[in-house]
């Protein structure tokens, strides 16, 4: 298991679309991916976890990978929430 806080960049946070394409990439890997804001985890791969916490720009959260791809995975969603806006 790896563990990296990170701080979301995207102008609209993971909320909506964001959040529904970060899910999409989290299902791409075969580990498991969580993200926790304050004291609440949620599955990234769950679009209902995921708008159930509401993630703005500038917050900080901590992802949560486990699994036989957990470091290519943890990097791609890093970079997912590091961009500016998504295209």
């Amino acid at each position: 298991m790896i563990q990296e806080h990170v701080v979301v960049h995207l102008k609209s946070g993971l909320q909506a679309r964001s959040a529904a394409l970060f899910v999409q990439e989290a299902n791409h890997y075969s580990s498991k991916i969580e993200i926790q804001k304050s004291n609440k985890k949620v599955n990234a791969k769950s679009i209902m976890g995921m708008m159930s916490i509401a993630i703005r720009s500038g917050e900080e959260v901590l992802l949560i990978v486990s699994g036989p791809d957990e470091k290519e995975a943890l990097n791609a969603m890093k970079a997912f929430v590091s961009q500016d806006d998504i295209s």
